[in-house]
């Protein structure tokens, strides 16, 4: 059995629990999910050193799964936008069973591995492309579906398991296992294991953003504003980055479309919005680079 499906040895009274330990079961037991991506640390590394020089290239992030781990992997791609600018044609989600699986779960689509290799043939997947394929289980039929086929293109394929020695790790070009062991309830790995693929992406794709230069020191200065509150965090990161008052930052933002890392470098050498944008596209968007340009 795997190791995500066995019943856990810690709580096989879950049920008479009075609600306090309860609680404290499924909290506690979410450190399982922290220690199993501390554990996969030097993949992850790999991973990131793999895929950047492809997305530098042009390539696209790809996310693949089913069922919970499908979910994820949508959530992370949606995120990258409004979080780091980037383009939401190069970070797509295929999710087992469509678009509408996403609110209503379509029983036996992650069992079709032809329809796997199908929705990722449709993308037309390139070497240049990274293939994020995630399923608890290591095994699930749509995603191995897709990873044969992203393979057979040339595309970097990163396999995300719950279990040792899971042929979705095994076969990937990189295997990232986070091995959460069994569930406080048997079986729903939407608790730990899906933390643990949570937080793999999380740490995969900020990573991957920050050697990209979305991000100067530890500010989101690639931030796309399509909301009052990202219009209002653009102006708070470009005072703070620009060591610069309310008034001058929001009229430094408003000349170039809301573009913190344009304002910053604007703003941090006095000079025009344009020449600002000048030297950021030569510094291949670094702003430190911008910076030191004399």
């Amino acid at each position: 059995m795997l190791q995500t499906e066995s019943p856990s040895s810690a709580h096989p009274d879950l049920d008479l629990y009075a609600l306090p330990e309860l609680l404290s079961a499924f909290i506690e037991d979410q450190n399982g999910a922290v220690n199993a991506v501390r554990a996969a640390a030097p993949q992850l590394a790999q991973a990131v050193a793999a895929a950047l020089p492809r997305l530098q290239q042009g390539g696209r992030l790809i996310y693949v799964g089913a069922g919970t781990s499908g979910r994820l992997g949508v959530l992370d791609s949606v995120e990258l936008y409004p979080t780091f600018s980037w383009p939401r044609e190069r970070a797509v989600a295929l999710l087992a069973g469509g678009p509408s699986a996403m609110f209503v779960a379509v029983e036996g689509a992650e069992d079709d591995s032809p329809q796997g290799r199908a929705d990722l043939l449709a993308l037309q997947p390139t070497p240049n492309d990274v293939l994020l394929l995630l399923a608890a289980s290591g095994n699930t039929p749509y995603v191995l579906g897709a990873l044969q086929a992203g393979r057979a293109a040339g595309a970097l394929t990163i396999g995300f398991a719950n279990n040792p020695d899971a042929p979705l790790a095994l076969q990937a070009d990189i295997g990232i296992t986070l091995e959460t062991g069994p569930e406080v309830i048997s079986g729903s790995t939407r608790l730990k294991a899906g933390s643990a693929q949570k937080m793999a992406l999380n740490t995969f794709s900020s990573a991957l953003m920050v050697k990209l230069h979305k991000v100067y020191g530890n500010l989101m200065v690639d931030l796309k504003p399509t909301n009052a509150k990202l219009l209002r965090r653009a102006v708070v990161l470009t005072m703070k980055a620009a060591n610069t008052d309310e008034a001058s930052a929001t009229a430094t933002l408003q000349a170039c479309d809301f573009h913190v890392k344009v304002a910053l470098v604007a703003l941090r050498r006095n000079i025009p919005v344009a020449e600002a944008r000048a030297a950021l596209e030569a510094a291949q968007g670094s702003v430190r680079q911008a910076l030191s340009v004399d």
